[in-house]
């Protein structure tokens, strides 16, 4: 075949094939670049996880809890934290749950820790589980979402969770179990009284400070705060014996029958400082009523109570 004969293409064909492979070539230019770019820039996903759970403080009527949650953002500009979703549950169902806003930003190129503190009132779960009783311990997962907004990505929720166990306070019953005084005058008279403190929790109690207030007789003898180390082990009993100085004179016909081995009306109040395997707690007393007898220094009978 002569170069005459060869066959010969449209004029718009040949723009075609032009025109797609100059687009070709742009494209090609454009995800080479593209690549470029994220690999420079680098914008990418953030992560986050659950660090710890601390338990910041527990009393009678609520606990104090703090997420600690790092979150680590690859990408060259701050993102903003825009809200973090968190829900407690107990055996799948729910304890507590709420929405914080704003959270400020997550710096780039880098890892932090936030601080998301959380509260459990008891008395709001034990009025909707009636099988939550206090003295108890119960297993809690913390699910918490935390929602940011990642230039290019667009908005993101980064989910996680964690699980413990947090205990539901008994408050102690206390006693006071016997009055032995050592050197006896009616001007003053100085006395240990032996306290009987009973604890009604699934976990031990490791006394640090005693704080009481003690009335016979309905007159008031004084307290104090004190000092004291001893452990009361779950489900049991402990005596912390305190120190006192009072006025027989003061209590009148009462006193006389102290003295003779009969018992007398008393009323103590206070607080104790606990450790415990879930942190330090604070936790009131409180005896209305009560009688105890007043025995000497070294009589050892068991039958002080009436």
């Amino acid at each position: 075949m002569t170069t005459s004969d060869k066959p010969k293409h449209a004029e718009g064909e040949e723009n075609e094939e032009h025109k797609s492979g100059f687009l070709g070539k742009v494209k090609g230019f454009i995800h080479d670049v593209g690549e470029k770019i994220e690999e420079k820039v680098g914008f990418g996903k953030p992560t986050a996880d659950v660090k710890a759970i601390h338990i910041d403080s527990i009393d009678l009527k609520r606990a104090e809890l703090r997420v600690e949650v790092l979150i680590t953002n690859p990408n060259p500009i701050p993102i903003p934290l825009v809200d973090i979703n968190y829900l407690i549950e107990s055996d799948g169902r729910k304890l507590v749950s709420g929405l914080i806003p704003d959270k400020g930003t997550i710096h780039s190129h880098g890892s932090e820790t936030i601080q998301i503190p959380l509260t459990i009132i008891y008395e709001d779960i034990k009025s909707t589980y009636n099988d939550i009783n206090p003295g108890s311990i119960i297993p809690y997962k913390v699910r918490v979402e935390l929602i940011v907004d990642v230039p290019v990505i667009g908005r993101l929720t980064l989910p996680m969770e964690k699980t413990g166990e947090i205990p539901v306070p008994y408050k102690p019953e206390v006693e006071l179990a016997k009055i032995r005084f050592g050197k006896f005058a009616f001007d003053e008279t100085s006395a240990t009284l032996h306290i009987k403190l009973d604890n009604k929790n699934d976990f031990d109690l490791g006394l640090n400070v005693l704080e009481y207030e003690v009335w016979i007789a309905g007159t008031n003898i004084g307290g104090a705060r004190l000092s004291k180390s001893a452990k009361i082990e779950k489900k049991g009993q402990g005596i912390v014996e305190v120190p006192i100085l009072f006025r027989p004179k003061d209590f009148g016909s009462a006193m006389w029958e102290m003295i003779r081995g009969r018992g007398t009306g008393y009323s103590i109040k206070g607080n104790i400082d606990v450790d415990t395997v879930f942190g330090p707690m604070k936790l009131p007393f409180e005896k209305q009523g009560g009688r105890t007898r007043l025995r000497k220094e070294h009589d050892d009978k068991d039958d002080d109570e009436d």
